[in-house]
């Protein structure tokens, strides 16, 4: 197989990437989130002149083509765009194949385990339980997830006391489910150990990215202190990187993000060398663009996923651009759970209207 055609819709916020064989077949997919417009710019200077007319059969080897050709540009961005031709082309085999990808990737269609997942730091823990209680109540979540400290925030909380009175706050409110909680890259290890003890003490189960995430031996002082399940990686997109973090077991639970990473195909490596290590997988996928139902597919298929899928509970308040990004949207929750359908490829439509209004560019052979 081989492309002919790469397209992109897109916006600062959002990019769709279509591709197209050359026998005029298509799928779609989708680069990550932010910068998106950046994120295209890339794909279409940096990874479209070598794939286009390139034999594709072997994504793994075509990825990595990109990534030697690029070799003076190892990080995100590349890694970003990488994941919007990987995303089509899967969708596109998809739809060859008439079944979803996640039989493709050796799944099945069905349901997957949902934890509700909180962005905001700007609400009090009061207010955080009630919201969070009334998700349970209506959609049957099991599962939540909070956020302590501030983001990259050297030690500091969002608001003095915030981590101390969240954390009870929340073990209140919802006795019985699993607990989880992001620390996004904010504390030193002796901090993160201290609230480590705290999450402990309330019956906390998770704890995600306590130090900053590109320090590894510190995120592995924390993990090697705390009997919580210390996890991360959701920001990782250097595969020689993951491969040292679960050699030296630097976290319990491995997160990478299968946009920033650069595809299912890239991710799929790292959830094998993380069941090699007997790890599992819990991805991050903090918002309702195609990045989750991405995920959706991903879990249904692994040996090593992890309990749950994270699922944004953030509506057009925190993220207006996600608004009207498709036909049907494929995102609901029954019972805490989560559903990949049994359609084709990624079994979804992205909406006209959406598309009119984006910047379009086209690569082509």
């Amino acid at each position: 197989m081989k492309l002919r055609k790469i397209e992109t819709f897109t916006n600062e916020f959002v990019g769709f990437v279509r591709v197209t064989d050359e026998d005029g077949r298509q799928g779609w997919g989708q680069v990550s989130t932010y910068n998106s417009d950046i994120t295209c710019t890339v794909l279409h200077r940096q990874v479209a002149p070598w794939m286009l007319g390139a034999d594709i059969s072997d994504l793994d080897d075509a990825l990595d083509l990109v990534a030697e050709r690029e070799h003076k540009y190892p990080g995100s961005y590349l890694r970003r765009a990488m994941a919007g031709v990987d995303t089509a082309i899967w969708d596109l085999r998809g739809k060859l194949a008439g079944k979803p990808v996640a039989e493709l990737l050796g799944g099945s269609a069905g349901k997957v385990r949902a934890y509700a997942s909180s962005m905001k730091r700007d609400i009090t823990p009061a207010d955080e339980a009630d919201r969070l209680k009334m998700l349970r109540d209506r959609d049957g979540f099991t599962a939540f997830k909070v956020r302590a400290g501030a983001e990259v925030g050297r030690n500091q909380d969002e608001w003095t006391g915030r981590t101390e009175e969240i954390i009870p706050t929340i073990a209140r409110a919802l006795e019985g489910a699993d607990l989880l909680i992001d620390g996004n890259s904010c504390y030193s290890p002796d901090r993160a150990i201290e609230v480590g003890r705290m999450l402990e003490a309330n019956g906390f189960c998770h704890f995600e990215e306590p130090c900053p995430y590109w320090e590894l031996e510190q995120t592995k002082q924390v993990t090697d202190a705390l009997d919580i399940d210390v996890t991360g990686g959701e920001q990782d997109c250097d595969l020689p990187t993951w491969r040292r973090m679960i050699d030296m077991r630097a976290v319990d639970i491995v997160q990478p993000d299968i946009l920033y990473l650069g595809g299912i195909a890239r991710t799929l490596r790292v959830c094998k060398m993380a069941e090699a290590a007997g790890l599992p997988v819990t991805p991050h996928c903090a918002n309702l663009s195609l990045v989750t139902l991405f995920t959706m597919h991903l879990l249904r298929a692994i040996p090593n996923a992890g309990k749950y899928l994270e699922f944004s509970i953030e509506g057009a308040d925190y993220y207006p651009w996600q608004e009207g990004l498709f036909v049907n949207s494929p995102y609901s929750i029954e019972d805490g759970h989560a559903t990949v359908t049994d359609a084709p490829g990624w079994g979804v439509e992205i909406a006209p209207e959406w598309l009119e209004k984006a910047v379009y560019r086209l690569s082509e052979a």
